[in-house]
């Protein structure tokens, strides 16, 4: 998530909606307040079994949109809208593939050959992850990082169907290289019970919060890794804030995980808190972010130093539990604040056993308010039907499907997948990150190689360019380490500004990057007035 943007991305015509649907797709611009909680509403839809949204910009194929009626489950076959053209179905509306898709609509295509797009996903909203602190210190809103699908992809021919995949079947297993168009790459089955039958598919499913490896983990951490959790962190927040506004002993929060996304929600949740807040950090590592350039976790460091936020290094979680009454009470006596009728209504306290990685630390047991998990990840791969060999996916032991240099999945000429769904070494045999940056590169060569696998043309090798990485590290302050200037960070307000406009640059469509600007650049505006107004007050009250 905190990795720098790829600078390329697809010229697209600028936004045109399609007549007839105008109820389901709603505006862009849901509102100018920024309140995260007034938004949890368009998370909801995603969570029943059935869905009922299907979008489309495909006005020159005569109706190709299909229905899915709630409830339904009843297998169906999906008509496509054209039986000669290529039929290209993406599972998974992240970074790899929502920017695939985006990539085949820039591509020039010969007339007869120019392929039907398909994209599945769960939620009704592309979600740019990077961006999620933003969410918790008020910087953004919600529509501006997940914009809902239908808009992105409302004046192109790629159609989204809001669903969940259940099954896949894939049929070209172990060099079975029919003709491009006439032959069947598989079919893949949905909650809903609609069968796409697909030439070629991308699977860029993503990957979800691994929170089963601790006891409780599952029960009482928070993980945050989408939009919903971001609403739930948010809300969290709130109640705490409301219900200890006052009060003598501060809201505790534990993160899980030190890497890049524990760090930055550290930084972030401390700067929100302030004084009225105790961040602890916990990782088992002996440092923080081991993996990134020595300027950003020195950068990283000094903010945390400067926030109070407790580092617990080489510690892990052994298990997580709730508070018992004698636990509460003692560490209240400890503190000095008594057990009264009001902190009776208090919520539940939680508790973390920590057990130290290394030898010459004890045992620990934390006290927390809430927790927050950001510690390992889990590839989001349907499921194979058959699922023995030659239809089995070759998968590496994290889960992911193994690719070729060209991210065809190996023994499946007819399947490419990117991001998380991916598992692909560079050039020197290390295994390539499940970052942000690795999927925006990635769609843009799996978009190319579909391209040429349909035009018969060689398929290029994938090469991961290292553009450097950046963090947030709250309000107005981030770090940024470019590749291409050896030893340089870009720190405080600098630095922020930096990350915003790389990933200003990298949002999907011209259309929405243009909304987004101006919304950000009114914002700045607002915030540089008042500002202003706070400085003339105090000189006058000084006066």
């Amino acid at each position: 998530m905190a990795q720098m943007a790829l600078s390329a991305s697809p010229t697209l015509t600028l936004f045109n909606r399609v007549s007839g649907r105008s109820k389901q797709w709603g505006m862009l611009f849901p509102g100018s307040s920024r309140k995260l909680a007034i938004n949890m509403s368009i998370l909801m839809n995603f969570q029943s079994k059935g869905f009922s949204f299907v979008a489309s910009g495909a006005t020159q194929w005569n109706g190709g949109v299909a229905e899915l009626v709630e409830g339904e489950a009843a297998s169906r076959p999906y008509t496509w809208p054209d039986k000669k053209k290529p039929r290209v179905c993406i599972l998974g509306g992240g970074f790899g593939g929502l920017y695939t898709a985006l990539r085949l609509e820039s591509l020039v295509w010969p007339e007869d050959k120019k392929p039907q797009v398909l994209l599945v996903d769960q939620s009704e909203r592309f979600v740019f992850k990077p961006m999620l602190y933003e969410l918790l210190t008020g910087e953004v809103d919600a529509w501006e990082i997940a914009p809902r699908f239908s808009d992105l992809l409302a004046n192109t021919g790629v159609q989204f169907f809001q669903d969940r995949v259940k099954v896949l079947h894939p049929s070209d297993h172990l060099g079975m290289n029919g003709p491009t168009v006439s032959s069947c790459g598989g079919t893949v089955h949905l909650e809903s019970g609609l069968v796409i039958e697909y030439d070629w598919l991308v699977l860029a499913l993503g990957a979800e919060a691994k929170l089963d490896v601790v006891p409780g983990a599952a029960e009482f951490a928070l993980p945050f890794s989408t939009l919903e959790d971001a609403c739930r962190v948010d809300n969290r927040l709130r109640t705490l804030e409301r219900k200890r506004f006052g009060r003598d002993f501060p809201i505790r929060v534990a993160v899980v995980g030190c890497g890049y996304s524990g760090v930055e929600l550290a930084a972030t949740v401390s700067e929100r808190l302030q004084d009225k807040g105790i961040v602890q950090a916990i990782n088992v590592e002996t440092t923080i972010c081991p993996t990134a350039p020595p300027g950003n976790r020195e950068a990283a460091l000094k903010v945390l130093s400067s926030r109070n936020v407790e580092l617990l290094l080489g510690f892990f979680v052994r298990c997580i539990r709730k508070a018992s009454i004698s636990e509460v009470s003692e560490k209240q006596t400890e503190s000095g604040t008594l057990l009264d009728a009001a902190a009776e209504h208090e919520p539940e306290k939680l508790i973390l056993e920590l057990q130290p990685a290394e030898r010459g630390l004890q045992s620990q047991i934390l006290e927390a308010d809430l927790i927050l998990w950001t510690v390992g990840s889990k590839p989001q791969l349907p499921q194979l039907e058959p699922c023995e060999w030659p239809h089995e996916l070759p998968l590496n032991a994290r889960g992911q499907a193994e690719t070729d240099e060209t991210l065809r999945v190996k023994g499946h000429p007819r399947i490419f997948a990117v991001g998380d769904s991916s598992s692909l070494r560079d050039s020197k045999g290390k295994l390539l990150p499940a970052t942000a940056q690795v999927a925006f590169q990635q769609a843009d060569f799996a978009g190319w190689n579909l391209w040429a696998a349909i035009n018969d043309r060689p398929l290029l090798p994938f090469r991961f360019q290292n553009l450097g990485e950046m963090m947030t590290l709250g309000r107005n302050d981030a770090a940024i380490s470019p590749s291409f200037i050896e030893g340089l960070t870009l720190e405080g307000p600098i630095g922020h500004a930096a990350r915003k406009l790389a990933y200003l640059i990298r949002l999907p469509t011209d259309e929405h990057r243009l909304k987004v600007g101006i919304s950000w650049l009114t914002k700045s505006a607002i915030d540089s007035v008042a500002a202003v107004q706070s400085s003339v007050i105090k000189v006058l009250s000084g006066s």
